[in-house]
């Protein structure tokens, strides 16, 4: 079956599988904020409208300055995109013809776009017999042949997170052999306790560090991201970039939004309180999954090696999964699931129930 690329629209999943979608479905496959945007975004929604008149600034100035004033890094190591995934289609023409390594399972994006670009791919498998482990040292020799390497941070879409240190070992080796790391930190601000990594750019010229403010501030509709690398790289990429790709909405938004530190503290708070009650049950009722540190995890009937039937009877019942067919080394072994609100992470507990009611014995 060709499956739906992405999470989100999930009338298409109900289109390939031939089932009527019900009218109260819940759509599980989407990683955004379930608290919603902040509220500051609808109380100055009529003075963010007056700009639609009005031509974007094409270098983002303002919204450049508030993230350089506010992390400490230089604004000509930064650069403003349509969300994260505009920055990952620039990064692939300047990977044109350029030998790549994925670490598996990824965000299916990245290899989309360097297949575009005519990238030579290496995939390093990770697994979940050993919780999805990363080590550096393991990598050595696939480093040693390519010219760049894309981690996701938290991963997407297991929820994993590797700490600074390996991190740092990453860089390291990457350093010796010539070789950039593309690190995509779109779900870090959901990470309680997250080391941060943009220290790391001071030593490490061969660090480019993604991130998104569509995940956290629930504005997909809008769509923003950044990037932040060395000035060298940073200039290629505003070279390579189409003119007025971001609107004038989304600069004022972003202007609002990275000051929102304790809206942002309220979600990790929430998200994590709601981990705890689902995984708690998980454990409970004998499913597998992920130990996520993000806004989502990877969950399984532990007795079925391929999730379809369980993913139907999910569709069937109004929850809508993101399947993982299009993620290598899961290839379908395993469902992901965002963190909703309460009463809908109760309807799902209610609906896994009853599978388990209707499949009570070996599979």
């Amino acid at each position: 079956m060709n499956w739906p690329m992405h999470g989100a629209n999930p009338q298409y999943i109900y289109e390939k599988t031939n089932l009527e979608m019900p009218v109260d479905a819940i759509d599980f496959s989407a990683n955004i904020n379930p608290l919603g945007p902040p509220p500051i975004l609808l109380k100055k929604w009529n003075d963010l409208f007056q700009t639609v008149h009005l031509y974007p600034d094409p270098f983002a100035s303002r919204l450049k300055e508030k993230i350089s004033n506010h992390y400490g890094i230089p604004s000509k190591q930064l650069l403003i995109g349509n969300g994260a995934a505009e920055i990952i289609s620039l990064l692939g023409r300047i990977l044109t013809g350029k030998k790549v390594l994925l670490l598996q399972p990824a965000f299916s994006e990245y290899e989309e776009v360097c297949r575009i670009n005519n990238c030579d791919i290496y995939h390093h498998y990770l697994f979940a017999e050993t919780g999805w482990e990363l080590s550096p040292a393991k990598l050595e020799k696939d480093i040693r042949q390519v010219d760049a390497v894309f981690l996701c941070n938290p991963n997407n879409p297991t929820g994993i997170f590797y700490p600074k240190k390996l991190v740092e070992e990453l860089l390291d080796i990457c350093m010796q052999n010539d070789c950039s790391v593309i690190l995509d930190e779109a779900f870090y601000d959901f990470v309680v306790g997250y080391e941060d990594m943009l220290p790391l750019l001071k030593n490490y010229p061969n660090l480019i560090i993604l991130r998104s403010l569509t995940k956290m501030y629930s504005i997909p509709g809008i769509r923003l991201g950044y990037v932040l690398a060395s000035e060298e790289l940073i200039a290629q990429l505003q070279h390579l970039q189409t003119q007025w790709s971001i609107n004038g909405i989304a600069l004022k938004a972003g202007e609002l939004l990275i000051e929102q530190e304790e809206f942002l503290k309220k979600t990790q708070s929430y998200i994590e309180e709601e981990k705890k009650k689902l995984f708690s049950f998980f454990k409970n009722e004998y499913f597998a999954y992920s130990n996520s540190a993000a806004n989502y995890y990877l969950l399984k009937e532990p007795r079925l090696t391929d999730q379809k039937e369980f993913l139907t009877f999910l569709l069937n019942n109004g929850i809508i999964a993101r399947h993982t067919y299009n993620y290598p080394s899961l290839e379908g072994s395993w469902l992901r699931f965002a963190i909703k609100s309460i009463e809908q992470n109760q309807r799902l507990r209610g609906v896994l129930t009853k599978w388990k009611q209707n499949h009570p014995s070996s599979l």
